[in-house]
């Protein structure tokens, strides 16, 4: 997947790993890979006191896609905008 700006911006992100093929188990769900708080439901991994830190599963999305936001409180390498108007171009199987 590549999402990349067409101009006016010049970041955008791109994502080559097989996340469904490589997704856990505990994360498998028909047709991909769901995210670990709509799967265990609990703070831990839905963050809703604001006290949370990274998990095995939001290591697991880092890895194989640097510029995934993964969890609230991620690094700034992950958030990033680009100004209003900016046109955009979608790959989804490059």
């Amino acid at each position: 997947m590549e999402f990349s700006p067409t101009g006016g911006c010049s970041r955008g992100i791109r994502c080559s790993a097989d996340i469904n093929g490589q997704c856990p188990n505990q994360l498998r769900v028909p047709g991909g890979c769901n995210n670990p708080c709509t799967t265990f439901r609990s703070d831990e991994y839905c963050c809703n006191s604001g006290n949370c830190g990274p998990t095995n599963f939001s290591r697991f999305f880092k890895e194989r896609y640097r510029d995934a936001y993964s969890y609230p409180k991620d690094d700034a390498s992950s958030t990033f905008t680009c100004p209003g108007g900016t046109n955009y171009r979608v790959v989804f199987c490059p």
